[in-house]
């Protein structure tokens, strides 16, 4: 196995590649990246039995195809220690792989490729292109509501709905939720087809994909879930698991709607946050006709208040919020106004653009 590749072109998959690998891990092929050779074209592959990453480069002065496992850390660290214009030589000799590049010499230690674990095909149960700034979008858009480490293990994750020609992405962690439907022509189902993509694969996915018109191909089988291009391929585990019937959580009957300016809101909620209880992030929303006061407090008896202009014409209310939950929201909002809707003191708000918005947001209001 032998081959040459330029130190930019290798760096990027690498890393990406890299990224999906744990540092301790119980097998220890799983700490090396897979190197497959075949024809110009190089495969690195990462995995923590999850999620896998496949990324593929072109190369030059290729001798003879081969595979190999190495250190994926140690390669990566090697990597970037070098001049941006580097040229690396790739060689195999017996149980090492050697790596030259100007008067540089790493020699790396390998594990064999049998031990490396291969992800099974996946049964298409839905198979679609789809832009990847469209996925990118119902990641952005939902990813900050999944749960983290809890115990209700199906929260800790992005739901997938595929319905008929539209892709929806669902995630709470029980205190808040996201929602964001896309419109996708390709998506031919009879009826919805759900599942549920661990955290880590869903934050994988997001750094990998690119925020343009390329397409990437989708494939939804019974527990995995692969998302390919040119350049890599992601396959995830799915969680087993039922997602909790989202739709229900959705308030109806809000007769308090509350227009603001997105960015005005965001700046006037961070500046209440310095002094908001740094345990529990409440803030206190206190509505009059036409103006919004926020209001936060700590136990060292230090308080902040914001007052800002809306559009709300009824009357008073006071409700609380976790204030960091309304600052993920207003964060990925795609508008320069907000809709809040409410009905009372107690029950959640239903925040969304004022109209013709792709995303839905619903937090439970908090008892201060």
């Amino acid at each position: 196995m032998k081959f040459s590749v330029s130190r930019d072109a290798l760096l990027k998959p690498l890393q990406l590649v890299a990224g999906v690998v744990e540092k301790r891990q119980t097998l220890p092929v799983l700490s090396n990246v897979l190197m497959q050779l075949r024809g110009q074209e190089l495969s690195l592959t990462g995995t923590d039995l999850e999620v896998e990453i496949v990324g593929r480069l072109p190369v030059t002065g290729v001798d003879l195809e081969g595979e190999v496992t190495v250190p994926a850390r140690k390669l990566v660290d090697i990597c970037r220690s070098l001049p941006d214009d580097a040229e690396l030589k790739f060689e195999r000799d017996g149980e090492r792989m050697i790596l030259r590049s100007g008067r540089s010499r790493f020699m790396l230690s390998t594990l064999p490729t049998n031990d490396f674990p291969n992800q099974e095909e996946a049964d298409a149960k839905a198979s679609f292109d789809i832009p990847q700034a469209e996925i990118r979008r119902l990641v952005e858009a939902t990813g900050f509501a999944m749960a983290q480490q809890d115990v209700r293990y199906y929260l800790n994750g992005l739901l997938l709905e595929c319905r008929p020609q539209q892709l929806r992405a669902v995630a709470t962690d029980g205190h808040r939720l996201a929602m964001c439907d896309r419109d996708v022509p390709g998506i031919n189902v009879a009826e919805p087809i759900q599942a549920i993509v661990p955290r880590k694969g869903i934050l994988e996915l997001a750094r990998l994909l690119e925020d343009s018109d390329a397409p990437a191909s989708v494939v939804l089988g019974n527990n995995h879930i692969r998302v390919s291009n040119s350049q890599f391929t992601f396959t995830s585990k799915l969680v087993d698991g039922k997602f909790p019937d989202y739709e229900r959580v959705l308030p109806k009957g809000g007769s308090k709607e509350i227009y603001a300016d997105r960015l005005e809101l965001r700046q006037a909620l961070s500046r209440a946050a310095i002094l908001s209880n740094e345990k529990y992030r409440g803030v206190r929303l206190q509505l009059s006709d036409g103006q919004l006061q926020i209001v936060a407090n700590n136990p060292e008896q230090e308080e902040a208040e914001e007052i800002i202009s809306v559009d709300y014409h009824g009357e008073t209310l006071e409700i609380g919020f976790n204030v960091s939950y309304l600052l993920d929201v207003t964060a990925v909002v795609a508008s320069d106004q907000i809709r809040i809707t409410l009905a009372d003191s107690n029950s959640s708000a239903l925040l969304q653009q004022p109209e013709d918005g792709d995303s839905v947001y619903v937090i439970m209001p908090m008892r201060l």
